[in-house]
């Protein structure tokens, strides 16, 4: 189903499958659609997306599943971003491929005892092949990522989400058990938080739990002179999160370390040690980790 801007029912396509409001309308032309949640062993499951581009959300979905591990959550991490994979290698495991020890389940990727990752790039022949799908092998491919991987028995899943509302979204909420909500990760400037809104109303459109929103790239602690820089605007993603009236859970400044850890494979969240600067950058991280399983835990 979809609405217009009065609000007033249009005619169901029935289309279902690809509808937003699909699993929640109660439309009398509403068709089935066939689809059956997977069965998988995890408590919580966490959904990381955001509106556009280039905002760092990939960044916070891997400090988010580090965090957890290294508390001593068993974790997952699926990246569901099909066409732009890059959670491998900011966790420094790009350079390994997915197995099979019985024929019938895949091994996920271990990074520690506590923390496994499944991504589209462990199944590329290089890191610069495409990958060209239509809608409904990408579903196939998000289906198999769930219920055909080992996970074993997990408290936390994380899923990194490609930029926008498309399939992969869709998909996941359609498919996966026990989602807490979405994180949604923005930028200060306007244009990204339009678009973190259009991604907040998404998901409560699924009636699901917004968790909340993180600004990224929160000002600069210039290394020069020690001023900050605003250098994209500050208090864009609190300012929508009031407006939205879901919750804020912080800010992240841009650190060039934070950069470096993306780059290097070792999430920013394992580097306690450093100077001011960094340690200032690293607290604020872990209060936003914190905040994310406070919301959770409520």
């Amino acid at each position: 189903m979809t609405e217009n801007t009065d609000n007033a029912q249009q005619a169901c396509d029935g289309q279902c499958s690809s509808c937003a409001s699909g699993s929640t309308c109660n439309d009398p032309n509403k068709k089935t659609t066939g689809i059956e949640r997977v069965k998988i062993n995890v408590k919580h499951i966490i959904l990381v997306l955001s509106g556009k581009g280039g905002v760092g959300k990939s960044t916070v979905a891997t400090n988010l599943a580090m965090s957890l591990a290294n508390k001593g959550y068993n974790t997952g991490i699926v990246d569901l971003d099909i066409h732009g994979p890059n959670i491998p290698k900011m966790l420094g495991v790009e350079d390994k491929r997915l197995e099979s020890r019985d024929g019938k389940t895949i091994e996920p990727v271990r990074l520690t005892g506590t923390l496994g990752v499944v991504s589209m790039a462990f199944l590329l022949p290089d890191t610069s092949s495409p990958v060209v799908w239509r809608g409904p092998m990408k579903f196939t491919a998000i289906k198999q990522f769930l219920e055909d991987v080992n996970w074993g028995d997990m408290e936390y899943l994380i899923v990194d989400l490609p930029p926008g509302t498309g399939d992969e979204a869709l998909a996941i909420t359609q498919l996966a058990p026990n989602i807490d909500g979405a994180v949604v990760v923005t930028t200060p400037q306007d244009v990204a938080v339009m678009d973190s809104t259009k991604a907040v109303k998404f998901i409560q459109q699924l009636d699901l739990p917004v968790i909340g929103i993180i600004e990224n790239m929160s000002g600069m602690i210039c290394p020069h002179c020690g001023d900050e820089i605003d250098l994209f605007g500050k208090g864009g993603g609190k300012k929508a999160a009031e407006e939205l009236n879901v919750p804020y859970l912080g800010s992240i400044p841009i650190d060039p370390e934070m950069r470096k850890a993306g780059d290097e494979g070792r999430p920013f969240i394992i580097r306690k040690a450093g100077d001011d600067q960094h340690q200032a950058t690293w607290e604020k991280v872990d209060a936003v980790m914190d905040n994310i399983l406070k919301e959770i835990n409520k």
